[in-house]
């Protein structure tokens, strides 16, 4: 069975970043890659709604992140695991289409490690300091910024598998990804 990874740490701590650096090491060594999002149903949320506002969004890597707050805020408040549901049903169809695919998620929440870890994921915590974790977040090509303490973006509980630092340059990371790549295909 193929490894799965799950990324988590606070906003801007550069998890998308890692999870595509970490692709492409993978992809590199000959792995088949997919990348899994837990919040992938509140993004087709934000998209609608932004298209109902007459505001239609150009491309699928903006994020109003005062919206995807209060989506995600209410959709578990709606129903706690809708969003474990639909990832858990997306994760079983990749296993069944990509049976040799590498899964690796950039988005776990406070609320999803029982489920995700269930599946078989790794956790992977992405650290860096306030002080570089508040400027990356602000240097971001958000509509708006999330709220650093809202209920989602509450800390993760849990021991993770490995701890990756950010608080270096971009091919500090890259190294970094390249090195976790080797762990996760050993």
């Amino acid at each position: 069975m193929p490894p799965k990874v799950a990324l988590y740490g606070r906003p801007g701590a550069g998890k998308s970043t890692l999870a595509g650096l970490l692709t492409q090491e993978l992809a590199a060594a000959g792995a088949d890659v997919l990348n899994l999002k837990v919040a992938a149903p509140l993004y087709e949320l934000q998209a609608i709604v932004h298209a109902m506002a007459g505001r239609p969004l150009l491309d699928g890597s903006e994020q109003d992140g005062e919206l995807l707050n209060a989506l995600g805020a209410h959709l578990r408040r709606i129903n706690p695991v809708a969003l474990t549901e639909a990832f858990t049903r997306r994760v079983r169809q990749a296993g069944q289409r990509r049976p040799q695919a590498v899964l690796v998620c950039d988005d776990l929440r406070a609320p999803d490690v029982r489920a995700v870890t269930a599946l078989g994921f790794l956790l992977v915590e992405i650290t860096v300091s306030d002080a570089v974790r508040l400027v990356r977040k602000r240097e971001r090509a958000d509509l708006s910024a999330g709220a650093e303490h809202h209920s989602t973006e509450a800390p993760v509980e849990a021991e993770p598998w490995r701890w990756v630092d950010n608080t270096g340059s971009l091919d500090e990371l890259r190294e970094r990804a390249a090195e976790l790549a080797g762990e996760v295909l050993r």
